[in-house]
């Protein structure tokens, strides 16, 4: 329990640096040109980098937490039958 807290820390303090530094990181990787046609002209990829950076930090609470197993749980009932 102590080192899955301790991990879910780890993935929400990755995920706000991902989010904080969307510009350097976009300096450095480039664009997306996906987001760029899809999220808007020049700033789709910097608000991509945030997106993921903000999904990272949602799965890091929910590790925090212990709700990640239910929510892959409700996901993955949602794409296979139920018998």
């Amino acid at each position: 329990m102590f080192g899955r807290i301790i991990l879910g820390l780890v993935i929400v303090v990755i995920g706000a640096l991902v989010t904080i530094k969307s510009e350097w990181i976009y300096q450095n990787f480039g664009s997306i040109p996906s987001a760029d046609k899809y999220l808007g002209t020049e700033g789709g990829s910097r608000l991509a980098y945030k997106l993921i950076g903000i999904l990272i930090s949602i799965i890091g609470f929910l590790m925090i937490t212990g709700l990640h197993r239910a929510v892959l749980g409700g996901l993955v009932g949602l794409f296979t039958p139920s018998v």
